[in-house]
């Protein structure tokens, strides 16, 4: 996505992070992006299953395999009306998929009033059953610029997870536990200006977050039940940050491999379409 913008006065504001012109070919510039078949990063780029390990290309900034194989190639738009679009990316039409296994993803994107939802799905094209995730990637404006020309103050944000998990470099080693004091948005609080770099987990609500720009407007986000975690990413000094709402923990396979549960990898049967959706939806305050 290029923009995610909300009507404020009359005017257009945005809400997730624009994209410039020049940068709307780059995925790590855009205000929102899909990932499947995996969610954020595996050690070392080695997807582990079943007693083998398949090697994945890695990023050249941390040695991970990230945020899935979808985001490095175009997808089709199938279905699209004035309120709705369909895109569609099958794995078998192109050379080099970073995935050991062909798969065909559905994101549906469709907005009904002050509400727009996303829906996720992943299709098993292959012969053999192999384990998933799905997930989505918003950057959020921290602050909204309004029709006068001021800017909104820090957002208060809300997620409504009671777990997370400890990270060393973005990753896990174990299960996740209490949540921390840095990941614990419980009760909602000023964003702030440290860094926060996130896995929760343990969601207490269909409502998954809520962030409130004080004085001007609400965004809550739901979520099925398969996105079972949330990566709150917000780097210091940036004028975004994320919410993401994810099927599954960072380096999942990897967990999965030592036996460790609630990760939230999925398995996906030959022939079997793994479908669920979040929305966010806007309101005055």
């Amino acid at each position: 996505m290029a923009f995610g913008q909300v009507r404020i006065d009359g005017y257009w504001i945005d809400v997730l992070r624009p994209t410039a012109g020049a940068d709307r070919g780059n995925r790590s510039m855009c205000s929102s992006f899909p990932l499947v078949p995996w969610s954020n990063r595996i050690r070392d780029g080695k997807l582990l299953w079943q007693g083998r390990a398949y090697q994945l290309r890695t990023n050249p900034g941390d040695g991970t395999a990230r945020h899935g194989a979808g985001i490095e190639y175009p997808w089709a738009v199938v279905e699209q009306s004035a309120t709705a679009v369909t895109l569609e990316f099958t794995s078998r039409d192109v050379y080099g998929v970073n995935f050991p296994w062909t798969f065909t993803a559905r994101f549906e994107y469709v907005l009904d009033g002050d509400r727009f939802t996303w829906g996720l799905s992943i299709t098993n094209t292959d012969h053999e059953t192999f384990p998933a995730g799905l997930g989505h990637h918003p950057y959020f404006q921290r602050h909204l610029l309004m029709p006068d020309g001021t800017t909104s103050a820090a957002p208060q944000l809300r997620i409504n997870c009671d777990q997370s998990y400890e990270l060393f470099d973005a990753l896990p080693v174990a299960a996740a536990g209490p949540i921390s004091p840095r990941a614990d948005f419980q009760t909602s609080r000023e964003l702030g200006d440290e860094v926060v770099d996130d896995c929760l987990t343990g969601r207490t609500s269909p409502t998954v977050a809520v962030i409130e720009y004080p004085g001007s407007l609400a965004i809550t986000m739901r979520a099925g039940q398969l996105l079972s975690h949330v990566v709150a990413y917000a780097p210091q000094g940036e004028p975004f940050f994320a919410v993401e709402p994810v099927t599954n923990v960072n380096d999942a396979f990897t967990l999965d491999a030592q036996g460790v549960k609630g990760t939230g990898l999925f398995v996906v049967q030959p022939g079997e379409t793994r479908h669920t959706e979040f929305s966010l939806t806007a309101s005055d305050l």
